[in-house]
This record gives C-alpha cells, sequence and structure tokens, in this order.
C-alpha cells in the first residue's frame, strides 16, 4: 500500500467515522444474524453505492463476527481495500476481469475457515443494480446462504460515479435491513441459474434509486 492510499484511507475513514456518529441508525433483523440463529457463516450482498452504511454499521454492532470483502484488483480497489481495513474488514482482490477465478477460491476458503465474506454483485463497474453471477457460483459452491441488505437513506448526496454513490447527510436515517437469507441450489441448467440470479436481483431492489 502506498503512502498515498494509507493517507486518503485515513481521511476517509475518519470522514466516515464523523458522520456516522450522527446518523439514526435502525437495524431491523430478518435473517436472525443478531439473534445467531443461522449457525454458519454468511454472504453479505449489497449495492456498491451504499456502502458508506455498512461500514458504519459493521463498526458499531458486528465487531465480535470477522468479515472479508470483495475488491477489484484495481488501483480503485487498493484503497477501498485500505478504507475497509480501517474499520476492521479484510479483503480479497478479484473481478470478473481480473482474478475472478482466484478470487471465489480464497472465498471459499474464508467462508470454510469460519469467516463471513461481503460482496458488492455490481462492482467494481456495474451496470447499477445488475447483479453479476459471481455471488451465485460463491453460494452454490460454498453452500453458504446469501444475506441481502437492503440501506435506505433520509437524506443523502450523490457523487458523480457510475453508481452515484450516496453518502448520507449528517444527522440524517440509515435503515438498515437484513433480508431473509437467500439460498442457491444447485442449477442443472443456464436457465435455472438465470432465474436464481434474476430472483436475488429483484430482492435486493432499492426503494430509492
Amino acid at each position: 500500500m502506498s503512502f498515498k492510499e494509507k493517507f486518503i484511507s485515513w481521511v476517509g475513514s475518519c470522514l466516515i467515522r464523523a458522520i456516522g456518529l450522527t446518523l439514526r441508525v435502525r437495524i431491523k433483523d430478518e435473517a436472525g444474524y443478531t439473534s445467531g440463529a443461522h449457525r454458519g457463516q454468511y454472504i453479505m450482498a449489497f449495492w456498491h453505492n451504499r456502502m458508506f452504511a455498512l461500514t458504519v454499521a459493521f463498526r458499531k454492532h458486528y465487531r465480535g463476527r470477522k468479515a472479508y470483502v470483495l475488491t477489484s484488483a484495481s488501483r480503485d480497489g487498493g484503497l477501498l481495500a485500505a478504507f475497509m481495513a480501517r474499520f476492521g474488514i479484510g479483503n480479497v482482490r478479484g473481478s470478473s476481469s481480473r482474478r475472478g477465478a482466484t478470487a471465489l477460491r480464497e472465498l471459499q476458503e474464508l467462508l470454510a475457515g469460519g469467516y463471513d465474506v461481503i460482496v458488492t454483485p455490481d462492482g467494481p463497474r456495474g451496470p447499477c443494480y445488475r447483479l453479476g453471477q459471481g455471488i451465485i457460483f460463491l453460494a452454490r459452491k460454498s453452500g453458504c446462504p446469501i444475506m441481502p441488505i437492503r440501506v435506505e437513506y433520509s437524506r443523502c448526496l450523490r457523487l458523480k460515479s457510475w453508481d452515484r454513490f450516496m453518502i448520507p447527510i449528517p444527522f440524517s436515517r440509515a435503515d438498515i435491513t437484513l433480508e431473509k437469507l437467500f439460498r442457491v441450489d444447485r442449477a442443472e441448467t443456464d436457465e435455472e441459474f438465470e432465474q436464481q440470479r434474476s430472483e436475488l436481483e429483484r430482492a435486493m431492489q432499492p426503494r430509492t434509486k
């Protein structure tokens, strides 16, 4: 990690923490995550532009669990990995275009080793709210359920990025819903695989885009 990446990640994490202290975070758990109803590991899934609230929530509420996030093998992915490390979240580098198969194996090994993994299934370049196939492959190979996470802000700013990344305004509300677990069955045909991908994509669509 370069000095520049360390500095940017430090400044950014300080900003996130400062805003996070003012947010009214409400968490609705329909997955049994906080109660421990599911004893195994989770594949957490949320859209790329809602990442801000998840760093805040993970730091406040889920310190007892260890997680790794999938980030791209690009320079932007390196910066994101540096951000996540400051919130106690590890990273695996890879995407559909670079290190995809290797990253998938690493994520499987982490799940088998007792870690949760975090995936933004429309990252790193979109299209926004379009769920890629990788998360379905991972759930099928590992046997672990997917926990869709829905994030809604009462007020936010939007960056001019491909996903219109959302930054909640200080003292606004962040509603985080841990949706019911989504289990992937072994698909025998391409049509069955696409049906499961589409079903999860629909379940994750935000109320506000």
